[in-house]
């Protein structure tokens, strides 16, 4: 059928993709009616398509290539760039999509996309041997994880995540954290980071500059949090790095 081989060598496309490939865009909207009538295209949402793999009926993007194609500065963050770099311990079906322009959470084949607000533009990358993939970088991924986790993924996750790292650059670590410049972030990262520190080559020195950054404020890691660590002035769940390690932790 014309255009279906051309739109199939795409993972999206929008009715302007369309219209490039026709000449208009009467054309173009007959042209996607047309091939969605006979299920060989499918919305993803307001002007934006893929194409359905004639071969098992499956959508020819994935999830990742729609994510990033919701919008021109769309890229994956938090636990979706874990997945994406094959870090996660598990997969979730909610992925998470850092742009500065806001769109609202949809679903599309049993995943739901869901908007985080873009904060800065530093440490946004296109991995090698891809193409319409952006993500965060791991040293930036690993500071907004721990920023968000009571909303992203929850406690275990994340330390399953980072467990499973064998290294971070401790200056792009301090480069994100002061682009955020939270006490509390300083508190998080600090604490969770020294246990890892060995594991990640971590320097002293980096845990020395998170205990400068922490102030004076007390607080709670998670809400279940019981045991105070005075060197953090952080309450933590008793025995939380011993139970992820031993399997599993009823924290979240």
């Amino acid at each position: 059928m014309v255009g279906y081989t051309e739109l199939a060598k795409m993972n999206t496309f929008t009715l302007d993709d369309v219209c490039n490939l026709v000449g208009n865009k009467k054309t173009a909207s007959s042209l996607v009616l047309r091939l969605s009538k006979n299920r060989l295209v499918k919305k993803i949402r307001n002007n934006l398509y893929t194409c359905v793999n004639v071969a098992d009926g499956q959508v020819i993007a994935s999830k990742y290539h729609i994510a990033c194609a919701i919008n021109e500065n769309a890229y994956l963050s938090h636990h979706s760039a874990f997945e994406y770099m094959g870090i996660s311990n598990q997969v979730f079906y909610e992925i998470y999509v850092a742009s500065s322009k806001r769109f609202t959470d949809f679903e599309f084949e049993g995943i739901t996309y869901k908007h985080v607000p873009s904060q800065f533009d530093s440490g946004v990358i296109f991995p090698k041997n891809t193409k319409g993939i952006q993500i965060t970088s791991l040293e930036r991924t690993v500071v907004e994880s721990i920023k968000d986790f009571e909303k992203i993924g929850g406690l275990e996750e994340l330390l399953n995540c980072i467990a499973s790292i064998p290294y971070l650059d401790e200056n792009q670590l301090i480069h994100f954290l002061s682009a955020y410049d939270l006490q509390f972030l300083y508190q998080k990262t600090g604490f969770i980071l020294e246990h890892y520190k060995d594991q990640l080559h971590l320097s002293g020195e980096f845990i020395d500059y998170c205990k400068s950054k922490i102030g004076k404020s007390t607080r709670y890691l998670t809400k279940e949090s019981t045991k105070y660590n005075s060197q953090w002035k952080l309450v933590v769940p008793d025995g939380m790095f011993q139970m992820v390690e031993q399997g599993g932790m009823p924290l979240v």
